[in-house]
């Protein structure tokens, strides 16, 4: 990478669903990472229920923190081989916890190797060295996608697969409960208004999907109201 892109390059790609967890990250961007140039949002449209909802919040994220250096992507493969409850509209969106120990219908296969795919892309011709993402795995729905390891093993093959090897995903998140998430955001001053977690609903939150029950138990734990407006 040359000394131009250096000099220019971000001091970290963000992906950023527009939900309760990216917004978080990106705020923690913004504080340990804006120097000397802001971080970059990265976006993925993968045909999801709520896409143009969740990018809409993306970019309401974006305008909040005056990020001009931003990219919604498509990756329409996902919603095309389908598999999941978040994709397929024959499948409905349970609106009860799965069960301990099992991967819900809303699970899309393999989808944050697609998300880190395009973010190591954009990382390398940005000359960015850190990736940042929200992943969680306490009070999480139990996607195999969002585990230490996975991250781990992730980063072994950027450093294999790149031009330099030096790029890294990071999960500042991912040991945290929901409750803790959301009080840090409180801390770092995140617009949690802004962000959208619903599965299903665009104009109000649907409040049954494991995604809502999560969100709304945490701010309860925390003792803050939802800003999100529900049916």
């Amino acid at each position: 990478m040359g000394s131009d892109s250096a000099v220019t390059a971000p001091g970290a790609v963000v992906l950023a669903s527009g939900g309760m967890d990216s917004c978080v990250c990106a705020a923690l961007a913004m504080r340990d990472y804006a120097t000397p140039n802001p971080p970059a949002l990265l976006h993925v449209d993968y045909g999801q229920r709520t896409e143009a909802r969740e990018r809409q919040a993306f970019n309401a994220l974006a305008d909040h923190y005056r990020i001009a250096r931003r990219l919604v992507a498509a990756c329409p493969g996902l919603a095309a081989i389908g598999g999941s409850a978040l994709t397929d509209a024959t499948i409905p969106v349970p609106a009860a916890a799965p069960a301990p120990g099992e991967i819900p219908v809303t699970y899309v296969p393999f989808r944050n190797a697609h998300f880190l795919a395009l973010a190591v892309s954009w990382a390398e011709v940005l000359g960015a060295k850190v990736i940042l993402i929200g992943a969680v795995e306490p009070d999480s729905s139990g996607y195999p996608d969002c585990r230490p390891a996975y991250y781990a093993a992730f980063n072994r093959l950027i450093a294999t697969g790149t031009r330099h090897g030096d790029i890294e995903v990071r999960t500042p998140l991912i040991a945290m409960r929901k409750a803790a998430i959301i009080r840090l955001g409180l801390e770092l001053s995140a617009p949690l208004h802004l962000s959208w977690s619903c599965y299903q609903g665009s104009d109000r939150a649907c409040g049954e999907c494991d995604s809502c029950r999560l969100r709304l138990q945490a701010f309860a734990e925390a003792g803050v109201p939802d800003p999100a407006p529900y049916r």
